[in-house]
């Protein structure tokens, strides 16, 4: 199989149409329709097909170019070791939700890795839906996804129908945080009652893209508070929750050391259980490099620390 062929199609698919891929290519209309026609026969399926906005890839064509495009990936990766590079370069690229045990482990993973002249780190929070993307166009190596675990049904489906695959996953009950210096911490029980007397910071983009509402209503129990905040960037919500005795939020669990940064206690709630599932995943094909591993060690030690504290 022609690889100079595989990056026509992957161009092809990210323009949209031939004329611009052409264009994009350096090359002859033509030529490049030759191409894709070679590759349609060597394969034995269409690739590509015409529509209203211009060319888009057929339901085997978009599972063709998953894998074409993970191939071009590794084999960039395999001829960069030999251009230019040293044993000391290191590459790492992650997705994620907004979850300080995983921004606490990555400081961790950069403490420890050894001094290099050339370091290119990629990362980023986004949701479920984006990171699975983006680890399928092969934007990124590895995303963490979140979701409620009733939700587990439609993401397992999803990863395997996407050829991901799942490194590890955490399950875990959501907490509260606060001020140390809130009433909150006084209360015997909580319950919805004593949250309606406080203000609930929300992450603005925290919904579940592509799941219908009769999905979400039949199988979450969404509560919403009279007195909420919405914020869009994580150092809103620790500025508010440090300052502002009366406000609380629902997160994954957190590392002692960021709670006494910012004056925080997190406090469990058995009565009011919001379990979610953070989970690892990566293309099937991918091979981890010693920094994803070294990543996942420091990982897999906060989560341990959290779980027991």
């Amino acid at each position: 199989m022609n690889l100079t062929h595989l990056r026509y199609m992957v161009e092809v698919e990210r323009l949209g149409s031939i004329t611009k891929a052409a264009a994009a290519l350096y090359m002859g209309q033509p030529n490049l329709s030759k191409a894709i026609k070679e590759m349609e026969r060597e394969v034995g399926i269409p690739i590509f097909k015409r529509s209203a906005k211009g060319v888009v890839p057929t339901d085997k064509g978009k599972a063709f170019l998953q894998y074409a495009k993970a191939i071009l990936v590794q084999m960039d990766k395999m001829e960069n070791l030999y251009k230019d590079s040293s044993d000391s370069e290191i590459s790492f690229s992650l997705l994620l939700p907004r979850a300080s045990y995983v921004t606490y482990a990555f400081t961790e993973f950069l403490n420890k890795i050894e001094k290099t002249d050339c370091l290119d780190v990629k990362f980023r929070e986004t949701n479920s839906m984006e990171a699975i993307n983006s680890v399928v166009e092969c934007e990124y190596d590895m995303g963490i996804i979140r979701y409620p675990t009733p939700y587990e049904g439609f993401f397992l489906s999803l990863l395997e129908e996407k050829n991901l695959k799942i490194h590890s996953s955490w399950e875990y009950d959501s907490v509260l945080i606060m001020s140390e210096k809130s009433q909150m911490t006084k209360e015997e029980k909580i319950d919805e009652n004593v949250l309606d007397k406080y203000i609930e910071i929300l992450h603005g983009d925290n919904t579940v893209p592509n799941i219908s509402a009769a999905y979400q209503k039949k199988n979450a129990e969404i509560t919403g508070h009279k007195k909420h905040i919405y914020v869009y960037e994580r150092g809103s919500q620790f500025d508010i929750l440090s300052s502002c005795p009366d406000a609380f939020m629902w997160v994954s669990p957190m590392p002692k050391a960021i709670l006494k940064r910012y004056g925080l206690v997190q406090i469990k709630c058995p009565d009011l259980k919001k379990t979610n599932k953070d989970v690892l995943i990566y293309q099937n094909n991918y091979r981890l490099s010693s920094a994803d591993q070294m990543f996942i060690e420091e990982l897999e030690k906060v989560r341990k620390e959290i779980s027991v504290g």
